[in-house]
């Protein structure tokens, strides 16, 4: 571990630090878990800010490895790394200020105007990573890596993780009966919330608290963000299973699957993304629901099938061209 932070600082100072800032977090929230059973909205109090801390753990490492792919634009980069460590950073320090030493709902809480005040400052730190990332992906797009697959994956990851960020701007939108409040010249404690179809705070999976009775945009939110750790990883791992299975010695093999892969999990942020705006739980599909799974399954298998025959082809011109 202490050659992995080494490493992480060397890449990236602000970010190392915020990774490690969230390890200890992380080690406290575990403790707090189990020893402490005080609840907010409904769900353990330090759910939240274990859930975050391990989300920003791997987030930042991860921007900080795709940082040291820059060649050109390096000092930009570095600006961009270090723009989401403080924006990142400052959101993480006021989730323990609001949730863990004072009790207090972090999100859509407008209860006092002290509590809106932080609820802007969270704003401004979530827009300025997002916009970091945001950037990221615009670099990237000008940078061609000596491994295709891994290029393309890099690239379809940031993208995705910078929509993923953007669903969170969804959830601020006012509930029906937060609504009427506001119609009626009333000043609801929330406003927004995670769950749609319903108010937050009901019967939750646990340690997630994904909603088991209503949607949940942070279940789209989730994947979206984390795109851009799974498929980096898949095209390392078409590389490393390359050594057993010949076939994906080839790289336009491995970037097909890479696009199939994109594909699938574009298709995985939509149905959950078009299932939460429904108002229907991640444990509940309807047969809609199902049926849009069981086509991007097909879809994905039948992609991984074609990406693997691609080694055929004797002409990589005939190849698809993009991401």
């Amino acid at each position: 571990m202490t050659s992995w932070g080494l490493r992480l600082f060397r890449l990236h100072r602000p970010l190392g630090v915020l990774a490690g800032a969230m390890a200890v977090l992380l080690v406290a929230c575990g403790f707090g878990l189990l020893l402490d059973d005080r609840t907010l909205v409904n769900a353990p109090l330090w759910a939240k800010p274990f859930k975050f801390a391990v989300s920003v753990a791997l987030y930042a490492p991860t921007l900080a490895w795709l940082l040291s792919l820059v060649q050109r634009g390096r000092r930009a980069g570095w600006w961009m790394g270090t723009a989401f460590a403080v924006g990142m950073g400052t959101d993480m320090a006021l989730l323990v200020w609001q949730v863990l030493l004072h009790d207090r709902p972090l999100h859509f809480n407008h209860a006092t105007p002290a509590d809106v005040t932080i609820g802007n400052v969270l704003a401004t730190g979530a827009f300025t990573a997002w916009g970091a990332t945001a950037a990221v992906v615009v670099l990237l797009l000008f940078h061609k890596l000596p491994d295709r697959a891994l290029t393309s994956a890099l690239r379809w990851g940031t993208a995705l993780a910078a929509g993923g960020m953007g669903v969170a701007l969804m959830m601020f939108s006012a509930s029906p009966a937060q609504q009427r409040v506001l119609d009626g010249g009333g000043k609801p404690s929330m406003i927004g919330g995670h769950t749609v179809g319903l108010e937050d705070g009901g019967p939750g999976l646990p340690l997630l608290g994904w909603s088991t009775v209503g949607g949940d945009l942070r279940i789209t939110h989730f994947v979206g963000i984390h795109a851009i750790q799974a498929l980096p990883l898949l095209a390392l791992a078409l590389v490393a299973l390359s050594r057993r299975y010949p076939v994906l010695s080839n790289e336009l093999v491995r970037r097909r699957l890479v696009w199939t892969g994109a594909v699938g999990y574009a298709g995985v942020i939509v149905i959950t993304a078009w299932q939460a705006m429904r108002g229907q739980s991640i444990v509940r599909p309807d047969f809609w629901t199902l049926a849009a799974t069981a086509g991007l399954v097909a879809v994905v298998a039948l992609g991984g099938v074609r990406s693997v025959r691609a080694v055929s082809v004797p002409d990589e011109r005939h190849a698809l061209r993009g991401f």
